[in-house]
């Protein structure tokens, strides 16, 4: 398919185009319909919900708040009555408003606080707030601050009121592609280089985000859930293609024709990322294990946003490939290939140097890195579940300002009312129970409207204060049962918690669903129990640091008005379940790019320790740039003005940070370096009755002029190259040469001196090995079935020739 793909580039580019523009179309007419289906089957809160909406199913549309506060006298002064009263009434003649209740009006005066400096005036729409125009928003937002003078602060919240507040839309998305650009321009060097993984990153997640929207007029998808979309599609898009096009390159500097670095690049890389997108989707597909009916719309917006990105890398990637060409290369790249020829595989530098110490000094790099995991993961064990309200946002907001002015003039629970909805008339016994209920400051009940009666219940505290949630514990468990009514608790505030008690529930089912289904994968692909138990562990201790680092920014407050979020409180109770599903998937990808890298050379060699250091040598710098690609898109989500998005964001960027450059840099090498041979072991009864799943097969190394030669290898020759001293030589050329001279295979040692060259068939062979100051040294090598150890002394100025 890849190399259809490459020949048939321009269908490839129609193809693509058209699916955009036809989609894109087809969305525009349609529009979307997003459903914030915050509800819980068989709880409380969604039995509340329910009547509510049998009760009074005409108020549809979103009321948001008008509040006032005078610096001194009473909002009841003339003066002020003559620049609010005016604004409400024009804003009620606004198409669009509904109904504008007055706390001037006769039935108005409980909207006036007690010490008569704070009033505040509902605006209902007749839609709810994402169906309101905009303008008309900005038109209400408009006229009542115009009332405002010295003296009279006027303030707006509700969610309407909100949408005017957002940056525009596409800025996170705008701002996280910008990173991107450098941080890949840094990388390859090659502006075209650098605008493909961007090109199909956008193609994948503009697809993905299309269908969506589409989706959402058949399917409950939540609003949520396109942000999350876009995030984990520009971060996995842009990575997938960063590995394919960097082993692109590279076939391309070894000598390959760019069409056969393509279709190589494909068949390895390439099936990586297929794998690699597979265990994302089955990590979100966990969500479902939840029954939250809200997840599903997460479900389907992530993992169709998740298959385009993979879908464009397989199909789009080689396609503009095949149009660049050459130009891949940056010109120096290109110039220096001409000049010298191809240059063997290597893998040298830093890269090199760590994977060495690593090495030797495994045991104390593992407990540097478990001791900064564990230290990042102590702020987990205060994790408190809850909701995300207009009190947390920024200090200079009106939504904030309105927010605060309401607490101060009525208390912190008028921001969070509670609502005890009965089937029938309420008995006098339940409003008098509750009035006299610890934590309740007003009782309110409406008169029964179609069979129902519902009680507002002003609490005492703030809707994400703990006595807030003991307060409904105590309606629901001690005041309503002795009653005998059929009452139940609703509400924003009581959803919220019942989110969170059914997540605290199902979570632990949830991790380990997701746990399994990792660990069969990783056991099929890399035939070993070690490999998945390892990767598993990790993936523990990389979600338990990165939520420390969530509750340490979101809910203590360290910095969050520094990155702009607002202020602190509890973690949004769905979010560890989407974020959990994200992580383990991210991180299952770098696990599945590095490990199949030491697997390759586990599988030719039988050298643990060669293998560990050379799977971490070739992968970890490809592997660092893919997660500082991937913390520069979730970082900007901080831009998004979306509480929730800034909490993924963060979370995710601290998990791939920890991720990419602790655990699979240091802890996993280490561990590896420790376990030995046992990280291959995978008993012979197990062995026979797994299935064969080849994640990346061996990559052909074929030379400029000659045709590949070690696609069928089945054995190879390594060691070290040392000088007479015994220390290593770093950057000598081996090369591998029939007994008539024809090269075979090449590459230069690492920083340790280690080689590896690949042998086509058993038999007898010349390997020769220079280096500069060193001279050259040949001899005849024999290989047998299995792998051949040899090392290679050089001498300063010495030549060795062989016959």
């Amino acid at each position: 398919m890849a190399r259809w793909c490459y020949r048939h580039r321009l269908v490839v580019l129609l193809l693509w185009l058209g699916a955009l523009f036809g989609l894109g179309a087809a969305s525009s007419s349609a529009g979307t319909n997003y459903a914030n289906v915050f509800s819980l089957p068989d709880t409380d809160s969604a039995t509340a919900y329910d009547l509510m909406e049998k009760a009074f199913p005409q108020s549809a549309g979103d009321t948001d708040t008008v509040v006032w506060k005078v610096d001194g006298g009473s909002v009841r002064d003339e003066s002020v009555r003559s620049r609010i009263e005016p604004a409400l009434e024009e804003i009620g003649r606004m198409k669009g408003v509904g109904q504008v209740t007055d706390p001037y009006a006769a039935q108005g005066a409980a909207q006036i606080g007690k010490d008569g400096r704070i009033a505040y005036a509902q605006i209902t729409f007749t839609e709810q707030a994402n169906a309101v125009p905009k303008d008309l928003i900005e038109d209400v937002v408009d006229t009542a601050q115009a009332a405002e003078r010295d003296g009279l602060q006027v303030e707006l919240g509700g969610q309407a009121i909100a949408l005017t507040q957002e940056p525009p839309q596409g800025l996170a998305e705008a701002v996280g592609i910008l990173a991107a650009a450098v941080v890949l321009f840094l990388a390859f060097g090659s502006l075209f280089a650098m605008l493909l993984p961007i090109v199909v990153a956008i193609a994948g997640v503009g697809t993905g985000l299309i269908g969506t929207m589409l989706l959402s007029h058949v399917t409950d998808v939540p609003e949520v859930a396109p942000l999350l979309g876009s995030l984990i599609g520009l971060g996995v898009g842009i990575d997938y293609a960063l590995f394919i096009v960097t082993r692109h390159r590279r076939g391309i500097l070894r000598g390959m024709k760019p069409e056969d670095a393509a279709v190589t690049a494909l068949n390895t890389s390439g099936r990586a990322v297929l794998f690699a997108g597979g265990t994302v989707c089955i990590a979100l597909a966990g969500m479902l294990v939840m029954n939250m009916r809200f997840l599903d719309g997460v479900v389907v917006a992530t993992s169709l946003t998740v298959v385009m990105s993979v879908l464009a890398a397989i199909t789009l990637l080689p396609a503009l490939l095949g149009l660049l060409g050459m130009r891949v290369l940056s010109r120096r790249q290109r110039r220096r290939l001409a000049a010298a020829g191809p240059e063997p595989a290597e893998s040298s530098g830093l890269a090199a140097r760590w994977s060495s110490y690593v090495q030797r000094r495994p045991r104390p790099v593992a407990a540097m890195a478990v001791v900064v995991m564990a230290v990042l993961a102590i702020p987990v064990l205060s994790l408190r579940l809850g909701a995300t309200d207009q009190g947390n946002h920024q200090e200079s907001t009106t939504t904030r300002q309105a927010y605060d002015l309401l607490a101060e003039g009525f208390g912190p629970g008028v921001n969070g009312p509670l609502q005890v909805v009965v089937e029938g008339d309420a008995p006098a016994g339940l409003v008098n129970g509750i009035r006299s209920t610890e934590g309740v400051a007003q009782v309110v009940a409406v008169p029964p409207a179609n069979g129902v009666t519902v009680i507002q219940v002003v609490p005492t505290t703030s809707p994400q204060s703990e006595q807030t949630d003991d307060l409904i514990d105590r309606l629901r468990e001690d005041v309503i049962p002795p009653t005998g009514a059929e009452a139940h608790v609703g509400g924003v505030t009581a959803v919220f918690k019942d989110f969170a008690a059914v997540t605290a529930d199902r979570l632990p089912y949830f991790v380990a669903t997701i746990i399994a289904l990792g660990f069969l994968l990783l056991l099929v692909a890399f035939r070993s129990l070690v490999v998945p138990l390892t990767a598993a562990l990790m993936n523990l201790i990389a979600a338990a640091a990165s939520f420390g680092v969530l509750v340490a920014i979101f809910q203590w407050g360290w910095g969050t008005e520094l990155i702009g979020v607002g202020k602190e409180g509890p973690i949004t109770s769905f979010l560890p379940v989407i974020m959990l599903s994200l992580l383990f998937g991210l991180s299952m990808d770098y696990q599945v790019f590095l490990v199949s890298r030491m697997h390759e050379e586990w599988v030719h060699t039988k050298d643990n320790a060669r293998a560990v250091r050379v799977g971490l040598a070739e992968t970890s710098r490809v592997i660092n740039s893919a997660a500082l690609i991937m913390i520069c898109v979730f970082s900007a989500f901080v831009l998004s003005g979306d509480m929730e998005g800034a909490m993924a964001g963060i979370g995710l960027a601290a998990a791939v940070a920890l991720d990419a450059f602790i655990l699979r840099t240091a802890l996993v090498p280490a561990a590896m370096h420790m376990l030995g041979n046992a990280n291959w072991w995978l008993p012979d009864w197990l062995e026979k009755r797994l299935p064969h799943l080849a994640v990346e097969p061996a990559e052909d190394l074929p030379v400029a002029g000659e045709e590949p030669v070690v696609s069928g290898r089945s054995s190879v020759v390594h060691g070290f190259v040392r000088g007479a001293d015994g220390e290593p030589v770093e950057g000598a050329a081996v090369t591998l040469l029939t007994q008539g001279g024809r090269r075979l295979d090449g590459v230069t040692s690492l920083a340790d001196g280690s080689y590896i060259v690949a042998v086509p068939a058993p038999g007898t062979y010349l390997l020769a090995a220079s280096a500069a100051s060193y001279g050259s040294r040949a001899g005849q090598v024999v290989v047998t079935e299995g792998p051949l150890v040899y090392d290679v002394e050089l001498a300063e100025g010495e030549v060795d020739a062989v016959n």
